[in-house]
C-alpha cells in the first residue's frame, strides 16, 4: 500500500470512530454496527432463528429489523404487513437499505397505498445514508410527480435535514451556529 493509501485508510478510520459514537448515542440518522440475524437456515431451524431475530429486533437492533423486513418481503407470498412494520422500524433508525425498501413499497403501492411524496422522501434519505440505488429510484419517482408534490417533498426533506444538523451540533454541546466538524 502506498503512502497516500495508508493516509486515506487512517483518515477513514479516524472519521469512523466519532460516527459510531454518535450512532450508539442514539443519533437518528446513523446506525450502530451490532448483531445480525441468520434467517437462511434449514427449514427445521427457521422458527428458532425467527424468534432469536425478533428478540434482537425488538431490542432495537436496526439490522435485525431490516433482516426481518427483508425476510417477510421475499416470502412467497410476501407478508407485506410484517415487512412494512419491520422496514419502518429500521428506517426510523436511519437504516439506508430499509429506507430504500420502504421507499420502493410506497412507490409501487406494496402493502400500502402508493404515495410518491413519501417514496421520494424515503429514497432521498436512503441515498444520503448510503443506499446506492436509491437516487435512481428517486429520479424515477420524481418523473411521475407533479411540480407541487415535488416541491412539498423537497420542503419536508429540508426540514428533516435541518433538524438532523441541529442534532449533530447539539450532540457535542455546540451552538447551532457553530460550523460542522
Amino acid at each position: 500500500m502506498n503512502r497516500t493509501g495508508r493516509a486515506l485508510t487512517l483518515g477513514c478510520l479516524l472519521l469512523l470512530t466519532p460516527l459510531l459514537t454518535l450512532a450508539e448515542e442514539g443519533n437518528s440518522l446513523l446506525i450502530p454496527a451490532t448483531g445480525r440475524c441468520t434467517l437462511n437456515t434449514q427449514p427445521q431451524d427457521l422458527d428458532k432463528a425467527l424468534k432469536a431475530c425478533e428478540s434482537t429486533a425488538d431490542a432495537g437492533d436496526a439490522e435485525a429489523q431490516f433482516e426481518l423486513g427483508e425476510y417477510y418481503h421475499t416470502q412467497s407470498p410476501p407478508q407485506l404487513d410484517k415487512a412494512l412494520a419491520w422496514f419502518q422500524k429500521a428506517s426510523l433508525q436511519g437504516h439506508a437499505e430499509a429506507q430504500y425498501r420502504l421507499g420502493g413499497m410506497f412507490f409501487k403501492g406494496e402493502g400500502v397505498k402508493a404515495n410518491n411524496v413519501q417514496a421520494y422522501i424515503l429514497l432521498k434519505m436512503a441515498a444520503v445514508n448510503g443506499a446506492e440505488d436509491a437516487l435512481d429510484m428517486a429520479d424515477e419517482v420524481s418523473e411521475q410527480m407533479p411540480r407541487e408534490e415535488l416541491e412539498h417533498a423537497t420542503q419536508v426533506l429540508g426540514q428533516i435535514f435541518r433538524k438532523y444538523l441541529l442534532e449533530l451540533q447539539n450532540a457535542e454541546g455546540r451552538s447551532p451556529f457553530s460550523p460542522l466538524p
